[in-house]
C-alpha cells in the first residue's frame, strides 16, 4: 500500500518508540541478570521473579487494554505507559530491598501492556485494515534491533558506571525520546481510527472470540512458541557461560538475535506474496526447531553457537509480523485488540514463567536439559503448524 507522507513518518516514529521501549523495559533484565547475580544477594529465584511478574501483570492487564484499545484510547494508553514505565525503571535503579525490585518490575509489566507491540499492531490494524502488513513490518524491522541495543549498553554501561547507572540512562531515553515518539507518532494515526469510518466497536466477548474456527489452535502455537523463546533468551547468557563460551562471544551472540529478526523480516518482505502465511508459519517453527538444537550440539564452539542466535531470532522476527496478521485473518480488523488479548493469554503466560521454569530447569539438569526442553515444545508447534487448515 501507499502511505501519505505523514502516515509514513508516524510508522517509523511508532518502530523508534517500539524499539527503544523492548529495550528498556523488555530486555533490561537479560542485559544485567549477570551483574545483579554478582552484586545483589537474593538469589536467583527473586531475580527471575522479576520479569515473571512483570509479563503477568501485562496478561493480567491485556484484557482491559484491549478493551481501551477497541474504544479508540491507543494514544492516552501510550503516553501514560510510557510515564509509568520511566517511573518503574527509577525506582528500579532504587531497589535496595527484594520488594522495590518486584514492585518496580510490576510496573514495567504494566507500562509494557499499554505501550509495546499488541497495541502499537492494533492502533495499525484498525488504522490499516487489511493493509496492515507494510506497517507493521516497517515497525518490526526497526524494533528488532531493541536487544542489538539493549545488551551491549547494558552490558557496557553497567561495567563502566554500575548497574544503577545503566537504568538511569534507561529513564532518559524512555522521557527524553521514547515518550515523543510513540506520542506523535499515535497522534498522527488518529489513534488507531480508520480514515472515514465510524468509530471503533467496543469489543467482542471472550466466549464469541474463542468460540471462532482456528482460535484455539493459534493460542496453543503461539504459547509453545513463546515458551521455547523466552527460556532461551532470557537466560541466554547464563546459558551460554555454562556452556564455555566466553563473555564476549556470548554478549556478541545475544546481540546477534536482533539483526537475525530484521534480516529475517527482510526476507518475508523479500518473498512476498509468494510466500503465504500458513508456508511462512511452517518454515517459521523449524527454524525455532534448528535453533536451539544448533546450541545443543555446538560444544560452546563460536559457529553453532552464533548459528543458533541467527535461526533463533530470524524465526521470531517473522512470527512477531505473521502473529497479527494470523489473528486478524481469523477475526478481522473489527474488535482486534480485544481477540488478540484472548489469544495472546497464553503466550503471555508461557512468557512470564519461562525465566523461572528455565532458571528451575538449569539447576536440575544444566543448560542441557533446558535446550531438550525447548526442542520438545518446538516439536509440539511444528505438529500444529502441520495440521490440516480444517482441523485448525
Amino acid at each position: 500500500m501507499t502511505l501519505s507522507r505523514q502516515e509514513s513518518a508516524a510508522v517509523w516514529a511508532l518502530a523508534l518508540g517500539q524499539t527503544l521501549g523492548y529495550a528498556c523495559f523488555f530486555y533490561i533484565f537479560a542485559a544485567l541478570v549477570l551483574v545483579w547475580q554478582r552484586v545483589l544477594p537474593w538469589g536467583d529465584g527473586v531475580l527471575a521473579l522479576g520479569p515473571l511478574l512483570a509479563i503477568g501483570v501485562t496478561a493480567a492487564l491485556s484484557p482491559q487494554v484491549g478493551r481501551w484499545v477497541d474504544r479508540g484510547h491507543a494514544l492516552r494508553l501510550m503516553g501514560f505507559g510510557t510515564v509509568l514505565g520511566a517511573a518503574s525503571l527509577a525506582l528500579l535503579a532504587l531497589a535496595t530491598h527484594p520488594a522495590i525490585y518486584l514492585l518496580a518490575f510490576a510496573g514495567l509489566g504494566a507500562a509494557a501492556s499499554a505501550t509495546l507491540y499488541e497495541v502499537c499492531f492494533a492502533l495499525l490494524i484498525r488504522r490499516f485494515g487489511a493493509e496492515a502488513r507494510g506497517p507493521i513490518t516497517r515497525v518490526t524491522l526497526v524494533a528488532g534491533l531493541a536487544s542489538t541495543l539493549a545488551f551491549p549498553a547494558g552490558a557496557g554501561l553497567a561495567a563502566a558506571f554500575g548497574w544503577q547507572v545503566a537504568v538511569w540512562v534507561a529513564v532518559a531515553v524512555v522521557l527524553g525520546l521514547m515518550l515523543p515518539l510513540q506520542l506523535w507518532g499515535a497522534h498522527h494515526l488518529g489513534g488507531g481510527r480508520r480514515k472515514d469510518t465510524p468509530p471503533p466497536r467496543t469489543g467482542a466477548a471472550w466466549s464469541a472470540i474463542l468460540a471462532r474456527p482456528g482460535v484455539l489452535g493459534l493460542m496453543a502455537l503461539f504459547a509453545l512458541l513463546n515458551l521455547d523463546h523466552w527460556m532461551l533468551v532470557s537466560l541466554i547468557r547464563p546459558i551460554l557461560a555454562d556452556l564455555g563460551v566466553s563473555e564476549t562471544r556470548a554478549v556478541l551472540a545475544a546481540a546477534l538475535i536482533g539483526p537475525a529478526q530484521v534480516l529475517g523480516r527482510l526476507a518475508l518482505m523479500a518473498a512476498g506474496a509468494r510466500l503465504n502465511t500458513r508456508i511462512a508459519a511452517r518454515l517459521t517453527v523449524l527454524a525455532m526447531l534448528a535453533g536451539p538444537l544448533f546450541l545443543l550440539l555446538s560444544g560452546g564452539g563460536a559457529l553453532l553457537v552464533f548459528a543458533f542466535a541467527l535461526a533463533q531470532g530470524a524465526a521470531m522476527g517473522i512470527l512477531t509480523i505473521l502473529k497479527p496478521l494470523m489473528i486478524s485473518e481469523v477475526n478481522g480488523p473489527a474488535d482486534y485488540a480485544a481477540s488478540a488479548a484472548a489469544i495472546s493469554l497464553p503466550a503471555m503466560l508461557s512468557t512470564a514463567v519461562a525465566p523461572l521454569l528455565g532458571t528451575w530447569i538449569m539447576g536440575q539438569g544444566g543448560p542441557e536439559a533446558l535446550i531438550g526442553v525447548t526442542l520438545v515444545l518446538a516439536l509440539g508447534a511444528l505438529g500444529l503448524v502441520l495440521r490440516p487448515a480444517r482441523a485448525q
